[in-house]
């Protein structure tokens, strides 16, 4: 398969978190895929990564990004649109639990993968629905 652009293996990465399939996701990551989320957690490497994929996706089982716009600089790729998911109890998905929000993404390519994820958004609602205290 060739070479997708920056813009395209970043866009082609959202499709497959909107599908929730891990190993599409996984074959678009480097062996050392650096994620940082809203809060400046991180998780370091593809295996760990797809671990933490497969239990968001338990917690939000409709978890969903929308990209509205997007800007490439190099292999540097900015996304910007929505992000939503209902947070599940019980394998049940509480209308309550509903969160949607602004967001935008940072992606690295590095060598035709995803070498870097990087999350911004104000995740306050999905805190207020877990019952987390901000830290």
């Amino acid at each position: 398969m060739p070479e997708l652009d920056p813009d395209r293996l970043a866009i082609k990465y959202v499709n497959e978190i909107n599908r929730h399939d891990l190993d599409a996701m996984s074959a678009l990551m480097t062996p050392d895929f650096w994620f940082i989320d809203s809060l400046g957690q991180e998780v370091r490497g593809r295996e760990r990564m797809i671990e933490a994929w497969k239990t968001y996706f338990e917690m939000f089982p409709d978890y969903r990004i929308i990209i509205r716009d997007h800007l490439v600089v190099g292999s540097v790729v900015a996304l910007f649109g929505t992000a939503s998911g209902t947070c599940a109890v019980d394998g049940n998905l509480p209308h309550g639990n509903r969160w949607s929000l602004p967001a935008a993404w940072r992606a690295v390519v590095r060598g035709g993968h995803l070498a870097e994820w990087q999350v911004y958004a104000d995740n306050e609602p999905v805190r207020k629905i877990l019952g987390l205290k901000r830290s």
